[in-house]
């Protein structure tokens, strides 16, 4: 008879989105379920990327409006008992072309050895896709781990 499952990590990666937020909700009941740790990983999008880049944006700004959600997740998680580490990761790179948004979340997991990963998938929005949505189905054919799109 097989082992049942062992969950010590839980990846759910992030982009802003209200979608991506509610996946934060399934990865933490996971997490409390299995006893488990939630990491959370920012993946900045090609815009926010560009506007570093340029100067329009300044990466302290981003690195605090970020830390805000990371510690707001922090306090949900808490309250359930439920351990929270993050990490930010530009979703894509001008100088290699094989980085976006799908390899960045694996690679994070493949880093922070996730044994779960859940991600979301659609938005419902007319408008173009989140980050995140354009990665779903890269880490839904190529993941390693158990995923949950939501």
């Amino acid at each position: 008879m097989d082992a049942p499952v062992e969950i010590d990590t839980v990846l759910v990666p992030i982009d802003g989105s209200d979608e991506s937020l509610e996946a934060v909700d399934y990865a933490v009941a996971i997490a409390g379920s299995y006893d488990a740790l939630v990491h959370v990983v920012y993946v900045l999008g090609d815009e926010v990327n560009r506007a570093i880049a340029s100067g329009v944006v300044n990466e302290d700004e981003v690195v605090a409006e970020s830390q805000a959600t990371f510690d707001s997740i922090a306090d949900a998680a808490a309250d359930v008992g439920v351990s929270m580490t993050h990490s930010i990761a530009y979703g894509f790179s001008q100088q290699r072309l094989t980085v976006h948004p799908g390899s960045v979340i694996l690679d994070s997991a493949d880093q922070i050895d996730a044994d779960f990963l859940v991600i979301p998938r659609e938005s419902g929005r007319e408008e173009s896709a989140d980050v995140l949505e354009k990665a779903a189905e890269y880490v839904l054919l190529y993941a390693s781990q158990p995923v949950l799109s939501v």
